[in-house]
Formats: C-alpha cells, structure tokens, sequence
C-alpha cells in the first residue's frame, strides 16, 4: 500500500524522533510481513514519550518518540502478560516485539487495539464508580510480587524533584499564572513527610486522563504502561487530584488503601506533575507543543491547592 501524505507532528523534545506512517509501514514489512499492507494511521495523543499508529482494524503500533525510550516497549512486552491476570481493569496485550530497522534504531511494539475514548475527552459518568475502580486497580497491582521488576523512575523519592518544583514556582508566579506562596507551602509540607520505607511494589507512575480508557461513561481499561516500574507506589496516587474531585478522591484512597505517609507523598507527585509540565509544556513558560498535557496539569495544581 503506498504512504498517503501525513502532517508531522508537533515535536515538543529537541531530540525527538522522526517518527512517521511511512517509517511504521516499511517496519511492519520488513518485520512481519503477513501484516504488511495493512493500513497505517496516527494516533492522536496527548502522550509525550511514544507514538501510536492503528494498523489495520485490530493492531496498534507504539514506537518510542525519544532516543532514551528503548527500555520501554521490551518491558511492557515482559511484564504486562504476567500483571494482567491480576488487575481488575484491561490493559495493553502485546503481539509482537519489533526489532530497529528502516532507519529506526530503537524497539517498537505491536499490541491489541484497546476499544474506547481516553478519558480527557470522554471523562467517567460517575466519578466515585470510577474511583473505587482505578484505586482497587492501583491496590491489585501493588499487591503483585515486585520481584526482579525494573525501578520506575516515579518509584523514587517525590523531593528528587525539588529544584524542578521551584524553578516551576518561581516562573508561574511570577507569569501571575500561580498562586506561589500557596505553592510553596504546600511543596515544604510534602518535603517533611518520610519517604517510603517499604520494599519495592508495582507501580502503573502515570494515571493521567490521556491513559485511563471509558466506554459508555465507564472506566475500562489502563493504557501507556512507559513509566511503570517498582518502587514507592505514592505517585499511583496522582489522579486523586488528576482525575478525580473533592466528592470522588477519598473513595479512591480507600480503594487503593493508602496510609497517611503515602497519600502525602502522592500529594507531592501531583503537584510536581502539575507544576513541571505546565511549566515545560504550557504556552505561558514554556514550549506550548502540548495543551491537552498543559490543561491537565493547571487543573491538577487547582485540585491541590484547593484541597489543601
């Protein structure tokens, strides 16, 4: 099938990838030919680190976007067959593992095409039924044996990114973009709170509304697993203030049965998120490539501070 023109996408990293449908055509002929021929479509997406493509009418393609993303796809491939017996929600199942080629030099993946809507466009009708779901999910995933799984890089101490926070403080303050004293205060209380003291767990480290999948008003299915890993399961945590309100976010903490340490922690992740991509990713600061990202993270950063 010859490439049909495609506008390039907007590249929000310096070294991003030339990532296109006509690279994943030439990829999925030289690597699995009994695909090839299939037609070949982007993926809108508000995801920074990979790309996706339909192939055909069941498949999807997803290729690192970034020159340090090879780890990604190997480790979904691995691991998700063997966490997804235990999870309570659907998740990525993985076909095919390709190998870099047609001038691309990292691994990319073919997976089942997952039916739905991600929930920034298509929000959850009933918030609290979405809640109790997604936390009983982080809760599963947590309870998985962690052992020999690779560390997330949101598994790590939240005051990591503490210079990040308040470079993010500074510049949106002083833009009138943010309430900075409230901010502030808010980061130095996370900063106080132990870290985690408990061996390693499972943790998803990216439930934005871009990954959780609706269908019918219901939360169905979990996508993007780039930054799962081990580690401290507080940025887990995250659509507390992410995805969910005042009337839906303790029904999530009790379904995820976080502890006060933890929830408080996860409270920091959310305003780092918050903070970092709508200082890097908004229009006010930073590079304005990716609004949908950017309207997340300023209503995150809202969530927080009013839940203060």
């Amino acid at each position: 099938m010859p490439s049909r023109p495609e506008s390039p996408p907007v590249r929000m990293h310096a070294d991003e990838l030339d990532v296109g449908e006509a690279l994943v055509e030439r990829l999925v002929a030289g690597r699995f030919p009994h695909w090839a021929g299939l037609e070949v479509r982007r993926v809108t997406s508000a995801g920074t680190d990979n790309a996706m493509f339909r192939l055909g009418p069941g498949l999807v393609v997803r290729l690192p976007r970034l020159p340090g993303g090879a780890r990604q796809i190997g480790t979904e491939h691995h691991w998700l067959p063997r966490l997804a017996p235990h999870l309570p929600l659907t998740v990525p199942a993985p076909l095919a593992l390709g190998e870099p080629g047609a001038g691309y030099g990292l691994p990319w993946g073919v997976y089942a095409w997952l039916d739905g809507t991600d929930a920034f466009d298509a929000p959850p009708g009933d918030l609290t039924a979405a809640a109790r779901e997604l936390g009983r999910f982080v809760a599963a995933l947590r309870s998985v044996d962690a052992a020999g799984g690779p560390p997330s890089y949101r598994g790590g101490p939240v005051r990591a990114g503490d210079a990040d926070v308040r470079t993010a403080i500074r510049d949106l303050g002083a833009a009138g973009a943010l309430n900075a004293r409230a901010a502030t205060g808010v980061w130095e209380d996370v900063l106080r709170v132990p870290d985690w003291g408990g061996a390693p767990v499972w943790l998803h480290g990216d439930l934005l509304p871009g990954n959780l999948l609706t269908s019918g008003g219901r939360l169905t299915a979990v996508i993007d697993f780039g930054c799962f890993g081990t580690g401290d399961p507080a940025a887990d945590l995250l659509p507390a203030w992410a995805v969910f309100d005042a009337g839906s976010r303790e029904v999530f903490r009790a379904a995820a049965g976080a502890d006060d340490a933890t929830w408080e922690r996860g409270r920091g992740w959310a305003l780092r998120f918050g903070l970092t991509a709508e200082h890097y990713y908004g229009e006010i600061c930073g590079n304005g490539t990716n609004p949908v990202l950017a309207a997340v993270a300023r209503r995150t950063v809202a969530e927080v501070l009013a839940d203060r």
